[in-house]
């Protein structure tokens, strides 16, 4: 199916599916009739010499310079001022953050408020396919991904001769940190349906009591995230030895257990919050200046200032940093004897270290992922940029990627809980018997074998870490 662009409907599926999986892009007729209009108006602005801020003016502190001129030399200045903003540093981004970026971007733009011609996003779109250009993460603080989009936009320099107003309009722009954005929260959201299912996995594993999962706990406390939780953990565990009375070995288990639906739940929260902002940002009008075509003019805005994002996305990793603790926690204690009541380490006899060291490796991944969770949008900027006018600053990239460098440790330490929950079930003498906890057992025994006394360890966890990324243990199955 191919994603239309009309700047009000692009969605977070969407930009995964042209980032991923290569969907085909258009540009809707109705953008393309809006984006005309506002070029119309940014004409007229020019022929009456208005004074407009990137068209007619400088850019930061030589906003009170004149740029018009011939049209030749304006042409030049649009293009040079794409090519002075080249300054990023470090790594390229990887090519489906670079994908996103060009979708979002195209998008932002078709929604008719910048007054650069639909030629211009079809170019942009030109790029998707294995055109990419090489777009590096370091540089932009986040008010506009200006270093970012610079290097997007000088890909389209060769084929496509700016006028007045689209080199800034190229740059002026958060493409770069909401389209990363887009992809983290998906990550995001296979992510909290793996944690899900290897916490079930664990509850039963440890022979948890079920009453930290009743549905009165959300009756009694109802948030979304809790309530989603609970019935995503309960599903899970349908028809679970667990329920059977007796079966739980304690009257209250260790919180990182008991309150596994209240942390995970509060993780959800903080994604439905951060969905919502970035879906707003998805489809609006970054740049500055504005067209505003019913009043034929074009006014000096602040609209690169995606601060509403940018703390969505500190929130978020605030909101998931718990869940990744718990389920470390929840490991350490399975294979200790003292909490599980099994042999330290898992293995048969306790002589053998068996699992043990997974405990110290999963200590070690939660504490570098919890780190990531630092807020960056209040970061503030040096007052003596620009001449002082660029004094903001919200760091959205970083905030942006942050969020999938944690989500890539999380897949780590959910990995780890899945391997150790199966060895400890098992090594209870008892088969999984909830429905979704002996499908998720199935899943992760195709990977990874029983560890018997004297086995070793598996040579790696990556087959269960494309599991957890696989999208195959949510509780829907």
């Amino acid at each position: 199916m191919t994603i239309s662009l009309t700047g009000s409907d692009l969605t977070i599926e969407d930009v995964v599916a042209v980032a991923r999986r290569a969907a085909p892009v258009s540009l809707d007729p109705r953008a393309r009739e809006a984006m005309d209009r506002a070029r119309e108006v940014v004409d007229r602005a020019l022929q009456r010499s208005d004074d407009v801020y990137g068209l007619t003016t400088g850019v930061g502190s030589l906003n009170r310079v004149s740029v018009t001129g011939a049209p030749g030399e304006t042409r030049t200045f649009d293009r040079s001022l794409i090519e002075r903003h080249r300054v990023g540093q470090g790594p390229s981004a990887p090519p489906e953050v670079v994908r996103a970026m060009i979708v979002c971007m195209g998008n932002t733009l078709a929604r008719g408020f910048s007054g650069v011609r639909p030629v211009v996003v079809e170019t942009l779109l030109g790029l998707l396919g294995g055109n990419e250009p090489e777009v590096r993460i370091l540089g932009s603080i986040g008010q506009a991904d200006l270093t970012a989009n610079a290097d997007l936009a000088s890909g389209i320099l060769d084929d496509l001769a700016l006028v007045p107003g689209e080199g800034l309009a190229l740059l002026n722009n958060n493409a770069f940190s909401v389209g990363w954005s887009a992809l983290a929260l998906a990550e995001v959201g296979t992510l909290l349906d793996a944690m899900e299912a290897s916490a079930a996995s664990a509850l039963e594993a440890f022979a948890a009591n079920p009453s930290s999962i009743h549905p009165g706990v959300a009756e009694a406390r109802p948030y979304e995230g809790l309530t989603a939780a609970l019935g995503a953990l309960r599903e899970h565990l349908e028809g679970s030895e667990l329920f059977v009375p007796g079966h739980a070995r304690n009257l209250q288990d260790p919180l990182s257990f008991r309150n596994a639906a209240h942390v995970l739940g509060a993780a959800r929260d903080a994604l439905g919050f951060a969905r919502r902002q970035v879906s707003i940002e998805l489809n609006a009008a970054q740049g500055n200046p504005l067209v505003l075509v019913p009043e034929d003019r074009v006014i000096s805005v602040a609209n690169f200032e995606v601060l509403p994002m940018a703390s969505a996305m500190d929130a978020l990793r605030l909101g998931l940093a718990p869940s990744i603790g718990a389920s470390a926690e929840r490991s350490v204690k399975l294979l200790e004897h003292s909490w599980s009541g099994l042999p330290t380490g898992l293995t048969p006899q306790e002589s053998d270290t068996g699992l043990a060291i997974l405990g110290v490796a999963v200590s070690a991944i939660a504490a570098e992922a919890r780190s990531l969770a630092q807020p960056v949008s209040l970061e503030v900027g040096s007052s003596s940029i620009a001449g002082g006018i660029e004094d903001r600053a919200t760091m959205a990239p970083l905030a942006a990627r942050r969020t999938s460098e944690m989500v890539a440790l999380a897949e780590r330490v959910t990995a780890i809980e899945l391997v150790v929950a199966a060895q400890a079930v098992e090594l209870r003498d008892e088969a999984p018997s909830g429905r979704g906890t002996s499908r998720t057992h199935t899943a992760v025994r195709k990977v990874v074998p029983f560890v018997g006394e004297g086995d070793d360890l598996p040579a790696d966890l990556e087959p269960v870490v494309a599991l957890v990324r696989s999208g195959r243990l949510s509780a829907e199955g």
